[in-house]
């Protein structure tokens, strides 16, 4: 019988019955409602403070009513112990704690930094508040880190989460489905979060006038939580197929953007979404991103490493892709032009 150099043609797959598919987006829908629902709707309706970073200084007689009365609030306040005024201040700056409160002779002063969190500053004055003194009197407050003066309340650094978001999984998957691969998707992703980095920080800050700090620090940051968001949905996709795309979406808009604590802090949410959104890129964008506008780096070494990482395995997972990709695309027509001969 002599030899036969045609290759069968591949079978189509099977095709889905209808009534499947049916039965899929009947099933599937509510339970990404109901996904949607539990990662948005939980830390908002259990949001509280958590071992909250929070400072008292001054000698250890007079501070002791304030201690006793903070740690009646189980677990709510990781209490840290400061001598005196000027270095509560500096861990306030430091970003080592939320706020202070200094007991004086005229009574406790509560230092805060509402660029750290507006929401957790308005806390604090209520939780240092004295129940024994007239209704509506106010602890002293000092605001050692503002907020910028263009956005009080923070709104637009809580805003700027989502649109991150979307521009990352945009990026990634446009890689994805436009077919780039190797050293083109990469430079593809970088150049589009560079992009992203220099309109978002014209807008906040030269336009809002939101979010203060050094321009190129404050691009460069935006640049970087944009660049590890595209990464890891490209990087999904070319380790996993086109399944990664919805899976690095599920991560970065389902838990990544509701557990980032963008609008409180992370020790405001329930355990353990504040330590999960600290390991995503949403949450440590945020955190970094505060850091560089309001505290000249301070507390920013953590959230860098975060979005370091998550930009590196991704960008790593689209070359490595593309590398066997075109291993295996070499090695397919050589097999072609010397098939082997069945007798």
């Amino acid at each position: 019988m002599p030899a036969s150099s045609a290759t069968p043609a591949p079978r189509p797959a099977p095709s889905v019955p209808p009534h499947r598919r049916v039965a899929a987006v009947i099933v599937l829908v509510p339970v990404l409602v109901a996904l949607a629902l539990w990662a948005f709707a939980w830390p908002a309706a259990r949001t509280a403070p958590r071992e909250l970073p929070l400072g008292v200084a001054g000698p250890a007689a007079a501070t002791a009513p304030v201690e006793q009365r903070l740690q009646s609030r189980e677990g709510a306040f990781d209490l840290h112990r400061y001598a005196d005024e000027p270095a509560a201040r500096e861990a306030v700056e430091n970003r080592e704690v939320y706020g202070a409160v200094v007991v004086t002779e005229q009574g406790p002063k509560l230092l805060t930094a509402s660029a750290a969190s507006p929401s957790v500053a308005q806390l604090l004055q209520q939780a240092v508040a004295d129940p024994a003194s007239a209704p509506g009197t106010r602890v002293a407050t000092a605001d050692v880190v503002p907020a910028a003066a263009g956005d009080p309340r923070g709104a637009a650094m809580n805003a700027s989460v989502l649109p991150l978001a979307l521009a990352g999984i945009g990026a990634g998957a446009a890689v994805t489905l436009l077919g780039l691969r190797g050293v083109r998707a990469v430079a593809a992703l970088v150049g589009s979060a560079a992009l992203v980095g220099g309109v978002a920080a014209a807008l906040a800050q030269n336009w809002l006038e939101a979010v203060p700090g050094d321009w190129w620090a404050v691009a460069g940051t935006f640049g970087l939580a944009a660049l590890a968001m595209g990464a890891a949905v490209a990087g999904l996709a070319a380790l996993i197929g086109r399944a990664g795309l919805g899976l690095g979406a599920l991560l970065i808009m389902l838990l990544g953007n509701p557990f980032s604590g963008a609008s409180s802090a992370p020790e405001m949410l329930p355990e353990p979404a504040g330590a999960i959104g600290q390991w995503l890129p949403p949450g440590a964008g945020v955190s970094l991103l505060r850091s560089v506008s309001f505290f000249d780096g301070a507390a920013g070494t953590g959230p860098a490493l975060t979005l370091t990482w998550w930009a590196a395995l991704g960008l790593g997972a689209v070359l490595l892709a593309g590398a066997l990709e075109r291993r295996t695309g070499t090695a397919r027509p050589a097999a072609e032009r010397n098939p082997v001969a069945v007798g």
